[in-house]
């Protein structure tokens, strides 16, 4: 377990939307090995889906390079000690452009 140990390095999330992405990636280590990339990140996908609607997209890793586009207020990449986690809400089309909220924003608000 990593607790205490996770580092914000970018985000525009809001502040519970950030608290659930770190509570489920050290959730997610006390679970898998951290060898084990592909199952922390679906993990952590499957829960953000349960919690704030589809569409979350959660790469995992200590060595990788990304260009995304993603819902406003739906971006968060932390590290948990030597791993890297990348989650975000992707979007396509004029969404992206109007920088529009993101639905998950809507529910937290609620």
């Amino acid at each position: 377990m990593l607790e205490g140990k996770a580092v914000i390095v970018e985000t525009d999330m809001l502040q519970t939307m950030q608290q659930d992405a770190l509570v489920l990636g050290s959730k997610a280590l006390d679970v898998f090995d951290v060898t084990e990339a592909t199952e922390i990140g679906r993990f952590i996908k499957t829960e953000f889906d349960k919690t704030y609607g589809p569409g979350w997209q959660c790469i995992v890793g200590t060595d990788f390079s990304s260009f995304v586009t993603h819902c406003h207020g739906c971006f968060i990449y932390f590290c948990l000690g030597n791993l890297a986690i990348l989650l975000f809400r992707g979007v396509a089309g004029p969404e992206a452009e109007a920088k529009q909220p993101c639905a998950a924003l809507e529910a937290v608000k609620a």
